[in-house]
C-alpha cells in the first residue's frame, strides 16, 4: 500500500526517458505542474517537438545516460525498450531519486494516480498500479461527474476560509462551516449565476455582518 502525497515540482527539472504518446502525456502533466522538463529520447513524437520548439521543454534527441538526470527531482521512464527502462529505474536507486516507469511497477518507486483537474483542485485515482485501465475509466466517470463549476467552488470557498481566518474563527470552526456550505449545495448556489442568491445563501449562514470576499 503506497502513501500518497502532493509533490511540489514547479520550477524544478523532472526527466521524462522516451518520446513517444505515453512520455508526450507525462511530459505535458508535469507542465502543468510548473516543472523545468527534459525529455531525452533518440527521437520523438510530434506531440514533444512542437512542445520543444514553443521552448516549452527541453528535448534531447539522443540515447538515454545516467548524466540527464543532473539536478533533477524525479524521473519518468516510458520507452519500449525494457533495458532502458531498466537502467533508468537502476540509475535513480543508485542516486537517491524517485523513479516511475509506465506500466512497470516493479521498477517504480511510485505510481502516478489518474487525475482530473478543476482549478485548484484535484481528483485523483490509483490502484497501486494493478490496473491503470480501471483508474482511468473511474477518473472519465469523474471528469462528467465534476465539472468545472468545482473549480469555480474551490476558489470561493478558499476565499471564506481567508475571511474567516482574518476574522479569528478557529480551525474547528472553519471546517464544520465549510463542510457545511457544501452540504447545504454551495455548488448549485454558484452554477445559478445568481449573485443575489449567493450572498443571501452565505450571509444565511456565516451571518449578516461577515465580510464576503468580492
Amino acid at each position: 500500500m503506497s502513501y500518497l502525497v502532493n509533490l511540489s515540482v514547479e520550477g524544478r527539472k523532472a526527466v521524462v526517458v522516451g518520446a513517444g504518446a505515453v512520455a508526450l502525456r507525462k511530459a505535458q502533466g508535469l507542465l502543468v505542474a510548473g516543472a523545468r522538463v527534459t525529455v531525452v529520447a533518440p527521437e520523438a513524437c510530434e506531440g514533444l517537438l512542437s512542445l520543444a520548439a514553443e521552448g516549452r521543454l527541453e528535448l534531447h534527441l539522443k540515447p538515454y545516460d545516467a548524466e540527464e538526470l543532473e539536478g533533477a527531482v524525479l524521473v519518468l521512464a516510458a520507452t519500449d525498450d525494457e533495458a532502458v527502462n531498466a537502467r533508468v529505474s537502476a540509475d535513480c536507486s543508485r542516486l537517491g531519486l524517485p523513479v516511475n516507469v509506465a506500466d512497470r511497477p516493479a521498477l517504480c518507486t511510485f505510481t502516478l494516480p489518474a487525475v482530473v483537474r478543476r482549478g485548484d483542485l484535484t481528483l485523483a485515482v490509483t490502484t497501486e498500479g494493478r490496473c491503470p485501465a480501471f483508474a482511468r475509466a473511474l477518473r472519465e466517470e469523474l471528469e462528467g461527474r465534476y465539472g468545472s463549476i468545482y473549480g469555480e467552488a474551490l476558489d470561493l470557498m478558499g476565499r471564506l476560509r481567508d475571511a474567516m481566518l482574518s476574522e479569528g474563527w478557529d480551525s474547528a470552526r472553519i471546517q464544520k462551516t465549510l463542510a457545511g456550505l457544501y452540504a447545504d449545495g454551495i455548488v448549485a448556489v454558484i452554477r445559478s449565476r445568481d449573485a443575489e442568491a449567493l450572498a443571501a445563501f452565505l450571509h444565511d449562514r456565516l451571518g449578516p455582518d461577515f465580510p464576503l470576499p468580492a
